[in-house]
């Protein structure tokens, strides 16, 4: 997919990559497929920036390949937040590149949290994650430069992980929203486990809805979508209204998987939808268990 958007020698385009499926399938029948992953290119003349450039090493070598083909020199690679599946393959890319990988204090420490899940949640979901040290830095004020262009690292809060950040391009009115915001796909509520349930979320929308964008690029969609801010907005909030008052009524995890599809039958990422929900129906059946553990057994 690629939405570009040039205004004064800046502008940006999207590529949206498909995780391998698991094996086996989900209560309903669906294959178990993770949720498409948008990557965005941001460039101006010479130079560009990309974000959130997945996990899978064969998508990387076709992102890669996408990213060459755009004639820019790539000098920043930025990650919105620790899940694993928006950074593992990053270096790949920075050593082909010679980029740099940043991003915020907070997602850096989220994204050592993710690489010591790997043992026991990451790498027995897929085989071929590649070495993924934790290389990134944080730059001063939260500022990148791209060419005469300010993008601003913009920490907003918990969106469906703690200390998420967004990427701000103020030139093109844009938002990099990662996980805070979704565009046609199942919202992950595995990480939403605490007394607040969704009300951080919902703090982290505003935050994102104050800085006022008219495109956001949201870290998982479907390829349909379009870039619209106001409508993406809307529809990330009456999912969390949608999934709050499931959460109320069904008192199972199948139950609050199938109310879901119901109200939203055509969004993508069914296994988030489903991790999600054995998350939270898991704690609340087991609250005096490992959370951690719990977490991660949801996905398997």
């Amino acid at each position: 997919m690629t939405s570009t958007q040039p205004t004064e020698g800046l502008g940006y385009d999207v590529f949206v990559s498909e995780a391998p499926a698991q094996p086996g399938t989900l209560p309903n029948g669906a294959p178990r497929s993770f949720s498409p992953i948008a990557s965005t290119l941001i460039y101006g003349q010479q130079n560009a920036v990309l974000s959130d450039p997945g996990f899978n090493p064969a998508v990387v070598k076709d992102l890669g390949d996408w990213v060459a083909g755009k004639g820019r020199e790539l000098t920043d690679i930025y990650i919105t937040h620790g899940h694993g599946d928006h950074w593992f393959a990053a270096q790949l890319l920075a050593d082909r590149f010679g980029a740099r990988i940043v991003a915020s204090e907070g997602v850096i420490r989220q994204m050592y949290a993710s690489v010591a899940a790997r043992p026991f949640l990451w790498d027995k979901m897929y085989d071929d994650i590649p070495e993924a040290p934790v290389t990134a830095v944080q730059v001063p004020g939260n500022r990148l430069m791209l060419e005469d262009h300010e993008l601003h690292i913009v920490d907003v809060g918990h969106g469906d992980s703690d200390d998420s950040s967004v990427l701000h391009v103020p030139d093109l009115e844009l938002v990099i929203a990662g996980d805070v915001i979704y565009n046609g796909a199942h919202q992950y509520v595995g990480d939403a486990l605490g007394p607040d349930g969704l009300v951080p979320w919902r703090a982290a929308i505003d935050n994102v809805e104050a800085l006022a964008p008219r495109l956001i690029v949201s870290g998982h969609q479907n390829r349909l979508g379009d870039d619209d801010a106001v409508r993406q907005i809307a529809a990330t909030r009456q999912y969390l209204d949608d999934a709050e008052a499931a959460l109320k009524t069904e008192t199972t995890a199948l139950g609050y998987f199938n109310r879901l599809i119901e109200l939203h039958p055509d969004y993508a990422g069914q296994l988030i939808l489903w991790a999600g929900a054995r998350a939270q129906y898991g704690v609340r059946e087991h609250p005096d268990e490992d959370r951690g553990k719990i977490v991660a057994g949801a996905w398997l």
